[in-house]
């Protein structure tokens, strides 16, 4: 495959699995042509066109040709100058890597991170939240997470990249959106009723069935495991951690519990304060979830897996690894 046929593979699965559903996503889509196209000729520069067609600004290829052919990629959670003069080091002693792929984002992707914060948005409206409040809630979030952002020397990991000829890419949201679908899914099918049931259900997962292994697997952080499990919040997608405020307007439309990667403090109390149970599946193991679901599509066209910095390698297609 093609750096960017690989590259809008996953734009393609992301917006497949976005849990607004497509007509949300081409709504945003339409929004930023129709603000590209409001813009003066000398402010369109400084416009990300990769936006006009990809709404996931935390995904990229943020070095290399487009047209480079892939054939193997090391693959990991977090890529920074470690990970890749990992891959130097290993292409010095002759294993062939052709891409670099992360799914945390890095460079301008990781600038952009509080751009897809807005999916949260939508989320909540679909779990009854009305629209407004929502986006109300999110504002604040979205402002400091684009604010703590700010400081981040963005350019190292690409710059190292650069120096050392390596191609580079990341795929977050779409991978993310894939965890939320498949869980939904997997949920829906098995109906647990209690947290105990919903935790057993996640560790028959093989990601989270390792990470229980390593004591980072699925764990209760708010309620007991005889509690009822109630309506489920999948809360994976979206960036990063959303409002602290949200949890007394997820208790009003009816959720019990939130099934997520990870939780603030803030966030854990806030959720008790409501009575929303909150279990933890494992924030590595939900992003290698994710990334598996994504590479999937790529073994089936013949693409090569390197695991590498924290991501456990299980596939889903039973003729390839």
């Amino acid at each position: 495959m093609k750096l960017k046929e690989i590259y809008a593979l996953a734009v393609e699965a992301g917006i497949a699995a976005d849990p607004r559903g497509q007509k949300s996503v081409e709504k945003d889509l339409a929004k930023a042509k129709k603000r590209y196209d409001k813009l003066e000729e000398k402010d369109k520069e400084y416009f990300d066109q990769e936006s006009l067609t990809n709404p996931y600004s935390d995904t990229r290829i943020l070095n290399g040709e487009k047209e480079l052919e892939i054939k193997k990629i090391a693959v990991g959670i977090d890529i920074e100058v470690g990970e890749l003069l990992l891959a130097d080091r290993l292409i010095s002693k002759g294993e062939k890597i052709d891409l670099v792929l992360a799914h945390h984002p890095e460079g301008y992707a990781l600038a952009g991170l509080s751009e897809v914060m807005h999916i949260q948005e939508g989320i909540l409206a679909d779990l009854g939240v009305p629209i407004n409040v929502a986006e109300g809630m999110m504002a604040s979030r979205i402002s400091e997470v684009k604010r703590g952002l700010m400081p981040y020397n963005h350019g190292r990991t690409i710059d190292t990249a650069k120096a050392l000829g390596i191609p580079l890419m990341c795929v977050h949201t779409p991978a993310d959106n894939l965890v939320t679908e498949f869980l939904n899914q997997y949920f829906a099918q098995q109906e647990p009723d209690t947290l105990d049931d919903l935790v057993s259900l996640l560790k028959e997962i093989p990601e989270y069935k390792k990470a229980a292994k390593l004591k980072a697997g699925p764990t209760i952080v708010v309620g007991n495991g005889k509690r009822s499990v109630g309506k489920i919040f999948i809360d994976m997608t979206g960036g990063t951690g959303g409002s602290e405020d949200a949890f007394e307007k997820l208790a009003i439309a009816g959720v019990g519990t939130i099934v997520g990667m990870h939780i603030s403090e803030k966030h854990r109390k806030n959720a008790e304060k409501f009575h929303i149970n909150v279990v933890i599946a494992g924030h590595m193991a939900s992003d290698s979830l994710g990334v598996n679901l994504f590479l999937d599509k790529l073994t089936q066209k013949g693409i090569e897996i390197l695991p590498i910095s924290g991501f456990d390698r299980f596939s889903r297609n039973p003729e390839v690894s």
